[in-house]
């Protein structure tokens, strides 16, 4: 019945120090582990059965399979990491620029060239051509102009 308990001050500070740095060596590990896949993975050069057989080397044999990996083809691994990030980055400025494009819609000049052909086709007035005229210069903001004829009283 006498079970042994063990409190904060049997666990020394160097134990602690020891067990932080093996928990923080694992997840080291597992994160060159998962970048070593990725970069396998991810890589063109790479036909399938060399994608494959370095795939199994690297789960079957971990430590192994990794570090000869990195002694292999490390070097390239950054450059890889980078053209995937340039390929990212201009395929989000790709669709940037489309999706820019498609909400611009027509110029003020297209505007213009065409209230000017539906007034020469008689669609529309002098009156209404001059005030539709100046929306649009204005950047279809009223231009604090009333329809009423000005009076010369002022």
């Amino acid at each position: 019945m006498s079970a042994q308990v063990y409190l904060a001050y049997d666990y020394p500070a160097l134990s602690v120090f020891w067990s932080m740095m093996v928990f923080f060596l694992w997840i080291m590990w597992f994160l060159l582990l998962f970048r070593v896949v990725a970069d396998i993975v991810r890589d063109d050069d790479l036909g399938g059965w060399g994608k494959a057989g370095w795939l199994v080397f690297v789960v079957v044999l971990p430590f192994l399979g990794v570090f000869v990996y990195l002694i292999a083809r490390g070097r390239n691994m950054g450059r890889r990491e980078a053209q995937q990030a340039r390929a990212q980055q201009q395929a989000v400025d790709d669709y940037i620029r489309r999706t820019a494009r498609a909400d611009t819609g027509m110029s003020s000049a297209d505007e213009l060239t065409k209230l000017s052909e539906m007034r020469s086709h008689g669609d529309i007035t002098d009156d209404e051509f001059r005030r539709a005229k100046e929306l649009v210069l204005a950047g279809s903001a009223p231009s604090g102009r009333t329809d009423a004829p000005r009076s010369s009283a002022h």
